[in-house]
């Protein structure tokens, strides 16, 4: 869920938040795929993860990255000729991811990078997690300035809430907490 959600983003030149954000930016300057430089970019927030959180969260959170990051490839050889308008990508992409991202953290693990933080400040300091991520992706979206269409920004900004409205309505403390 969560890879289709990228490559929708991808596929229509839009941003996230997070670490997602953050490979599709470097994609849209470089050109290299976006699938392999998510794994690549979440490599040092799993170092602070095994620190903090110890080693069953990290290996489970490793084997989200590296299914997203090898799914978003197949996502591009399956559907090489899709085309959507950026509203629809976007909104939808950034939706998709949400709530993949509402699962996986729901069940002890994150897709990296942000999520790590946000997790780890609600758990440390009560902070909801929805909004941590959603001040961290606001600063992603911003630097999509230098790289995307102006059009493309605003439509990002409102996916990337959408996001993290997702997460902020939905995990809480006390809830389901998968084992």
């Amino acid at each position: 869920m969560a890879s289709f959600g990228l490559y929708l983003l991808s596929l229509t030149g839009t941003v996230t938040g997070g670490t997602a954000g953050l490979a599709l930016l470097i994609s849209y300057a470089t050109s290299l795929p976006v699938g392999p430089l998510f794994f690549v970019i979440n490599l040092p927030f799993m170092a602070v993860a095994v620190w903090l959180k110890g080693w069953r969260f990290t290996l489970r959170s490793l084997a989200c990255i590296g299914a997203v990051a090898a799914l978003e490839r197949l996502h591009v050889w399956a559907m090489p000729e899709l085309e959507m308008e950026p509203i629809y990508g976007a909104f939808t992409g950034n939706l998709l991811v949400g709530v993949a991202l509402l699962i996986i953290f729901r069940h002890g693990a994150s897709l990296g990078g942000f999520n790590v933080m946000a997790i780890l400040a609600q758990e440390r300091w009560r902070w909801n997690a929805g909004y941590v991520q959603m001040s961290m992706d606001a600063s992603v979206v911003l630097l999509s300035i230098f790289v995307v269409a102006w059009q493309n920004v605003v439509i990002s900004v409102v996916g990337a809430v959408l996001l993290s409205m997702v997460i902020a309505l939905n995990h809480r403390p006390g809830r389901y907490t998968g084992g």
